[in-house]
């Protein structure tokens, strides 16, 4: 209906949040090299390797879309907010 706004539930706004000023972060340590996180990339980035390193994705080409995250059998990687504008 016209005039009638509810919010978001709390999860779809954390999501929203999270993939608009986010990024995926792995922590290097845990990963096994298993390779799970880059079969599931849609995008085909080499997600393993940047885990391996512990590299942020900072690939343009990545849609944020979680697939990676989701799937880490280890909890490798997460989402970390980054700075949309350092001022």
């Amino acid at each position: 209906m016209f005039g009638t706004s509810q919010p978001a539930p709390l999860t779809d706004l954390n999501r929203y949040t999270a993939l608009s000023e986010g990024q995926v972060v792995p922590e290097a340590s845990r990963c096994v090299q298993c390779g799970i996180c880059s079969y599931n990339c849609p995008i085909n980035i080499d997600v393993r390797a940047h885990a391996w390193r512990g590299l942020p994705i900072h690939d343009g080409h990545c849609l944020t879309c979680g697939q990676c995250v989701q799937r880490c059998p280890r909890g490798v990687l997460r989402f970390e907010r980054i700075a949309l504008l350092n001022v």
